[in-house]
């Protein structure tokens, strides 16, 4: 943890500011250790693998610390040669290049780190908030970088100072909590007045409860998210060939991507069929394994940032249901 983070952060509970006890640093200057304690009502936060951690357990985002902890180098630009995710952050975001120098931007959900990389590069300040273990990998990847901040917290119960944020973006996470309305009401507190905002979500149709990934997901809810790995292991051997052709015949692809229970990026010729078959193996899993999976249609998600006091709602032509909105 970089000491120029505590300015930032606040306690949760009270929002008094946090005063750093105990530290060890690194020869870096990273604060690998020590507690975060509440000026107001003394609470202790611990800093733990130099993150500091606001939940007392991953609870309900366990699977995603699983899934990220093994595969938490796959998506990432720098690693795999590709520019797929600065492409998707870019385009879902709404913000073209030149908006980002020197702005201090919040990823929520922000998993593994693949947009974290992708805003750093284009000259932000970036702080990447999940509640599940997956931060270790993030902060293994990226911690150490110039102007990334890596911290453990619930959505629900953001540890930041109000008005901190010029934007927010939460890419495929909000439909992964309990109540994916009630997720997006604490983000506006933390980002500043004409902030943006943007939100990726499944989105939910008449016919979404009937996919048979959506159905699968269902018979495997007792699995822990280690069985169904295991399952996915066995089945993509076949699975993948199929998808690799299915899902490519004009006019049909769209149907045998439905039918099909396998994520298979067919759509991203840069990867190598290597590097798909990973993809695949990675985003079965994302479906599958979460203990929540809840679409919301875009009435639902329009209607919770208006109760939230977001403005200018304006859902774009990306895949899903992705939604940017300004904090007035």
């Amino acid at each position: 943890m970089k000491r120029s983070l505590i300015p930032l952060l606040c306690c949760p509970a009270c929002r008094r500011s946090l005063i750093l006890t105990g530290a060890t640093e690194d020869a870096g200057g990273e604060v690998t250790s020590g507690e975060l304690e509440c000026a107001g009502c003394a609470r202790r936060y611990p800093i733990v693998r130099a993150v500091p951690r606001f939940v007392p357990s991953e609870g309900y985002a366990a699977p995603f610390g699983y899934q990220w902890n093994l595969f938490g180098r796959e998506q990432v630009d720098r690693v795999n040669g590709t520019r797929i995710s600065e492409r998707r952050l870019l385009r879902e975001t709404r913000l073209p290049r030149q908006w980002w120098p020197g702005k201090r931007v919040l990823d929520v959900g922000c998993g593994a780190g693949r947009f974290l990389d992708v805003v750093a590069r284009l000259g932000a300040e970036v702080v990447g908030v999940d509640a599940s273990s997956s931060v270790d990998a993030a902060y293994a990847l990226l911690g150490r970088d110039d102007g990334v901040h890596i911290v453990q917290a619930d959505i629900f119960a953001l540890p930041f100072v109000s008005e901190t944020f010029d934007a927010c973006y939460a890419i495929g996470v909000i439909q992964h909590t309990p109540d994916p309305p009630g997720s997006v009401v604490g983000l506006r507190d933390v980002m500043r007045r004409g902030g943006h905002l943007a939100l990726t979500c499944y989105e939910r149709k008449t016919y979404t409860a009937f996919s048979p990934m959506f159905l699968l997901r269902r018979a495997l809810r007792s699995l822990s998210p280690r069985a169904k790995l295991r399952l996915i292991r066995w089945s993509l051997p076949v699975l993948f060939p199929l998808a690799e052709v299915l899902f490519r015949i004009p006019g049909a692809g769209r149907a045998f991507r439905f039918l099909l229970p396998v994520a298979d990026p067919v759509d991203l010729p840069e990867l190598s069929v290597r590097q798909r078959y990973s993809w695949a193996l990675l985003d079965t899993f994302d479906v599958l394994a979460p203990t929540y999976v809840l679409p919301q249609t875009e009435s639902e998600l329009r209607s919770a940032l208006e109760r939230a006091g977001f403005a200018n709602a304006k859902r774009s032509r990306s895949p899903g249901l992705n939604i940017t909105a300004v904090r007035p």
